[in-house]
């Protein structure tokens, strides 16, 4: 990074290695209505933390490696408390991932915003290798689908599970999760796991497909890396559905197609490569096997 605090744009100066064809790769994202937790428990570094992380997933299904990410906040007010936490959240994901915070905007929006409300964006830039982008074209019938575990709901699904939990369940943030001592604000913090450093232990070439499992579940984010002649089809009972997407379900009244098309389920990335590979790639990424490649017509199937 160069530069300093204050300027007018970022600067950032690239060293691309040994790579023969380098992209940039490029992706923008927010928190949705999980800020609401945020606002309700007063805890924000948390949120910064998830930008981050989603923003890393999003361009690593690509191959990419993260080279720098600037955030938005859009606020009723500034409030230092806040903004340092933000920003705490920020940059100690940043670190994690690799990745420069070169820059940002914050804007003071008074009338646009509630009062202790504030928006979050982020926008990050990543490198890959044009040889070796992940793209799916090389998924084939009988390839076999990993499935990397989520911490909880990440960043979807928080509309829903708010109107279950405090509306109809009506609980408080400071209430605890059924069946466990976690309270259900800490539970909806958990932070977005970001995937990038273990999908990066892999041998190049070996993964033929990844998908992020972000809004529309597996049932939607399955098929944007899927040939048109195949289908995901996922076995539901190869692993162990956290806790609380099972009391989402169950006191949402929730039908399993709904729950999978709104939450991760407890999958937040997942892999897909070629049997003669998947144990290896099962040990390094510490993921499950969680379905097959079979024809179709590029859509996911699920099966109990």
């Amino acid at each position: 990074m160069l530069g300093k605090i204050g300027d007018f744009g970022g600067l950032f100066r690239a060293d691309f290695g040994a790579m023969r064809d380098p992209v940039l790769v490029a992706s923008i994202d927010g928190v949705g209505t999980k800020l609401k937790i945020a606002f309700a428990v007063n805890k924000h570094d948390t949120v910064g933390a998830d930008l981050v992380n989603h923003c890393v997933n999003d361009i690593a299904v690509l191959g990419a490696r993260p080279l720098f990410f600037l955030d938005y906040i859009g606020c009723e007010k500034l409030r230092p408390r806040v903004f340092d936490q933000l920003i705490r959240g920020f940059s100690h994901a940043c670190r994690a991932a690799g990745c420069a915070l070169i820059g940002g905007e914050t804007a003071q929006l008074p009338g646009m915003y509630r009062k202790g409300e504030y928006d979050l964006a982020g926008c990050i830039i990543g490198v890959a290798d044009r040889s070796k982008i992940i793209n799916g074209n090389k998924i084939r019938l009988g390839d076999v689908i990993l499935g990397l575990p989520s911490n909880g709901l990440h960043t979807n699904g928080y509309s829903l599970a708010r109107k279950i939990l405090f509306e109809k369940m009506k609980l408080k943030p400071g209430s605890r999760l059924p069946g466990s001592t976690t309270t259900i604000g800490k539970e909806l913090l958990r932070v977005h796991k970001n995937y990038q450093p273990q999908l990066a232990k892999v041998p190049d070439g070996m993964i033929k497909g990844l998908a992020h499992i972000t809004g529309g579940g597996l049932i939607d984010n399955l098929p944007r890396v899927l040939p048109k002649k195949c289908d995901a089809v996922i076995e539901t009972k190869s692993w162990l559905v956290p806790r609380i997407f099972k009391i989402l379900q169950q006191n949402g009244r929730a039908s399993s197609a709904e729950m999978y098309q709104v939450f991760n389920m407890g999958i937040g990335m997942v892999a897909i490569v070629a049997e003669r590979d998947a144990k290896r790639a099962m040990s390094i990424l510490h993921a499950k096997r969680i379905g097959r490649i079979e024809r179709g017509t590029g859509k996911t199937r699920l099966i109990s």
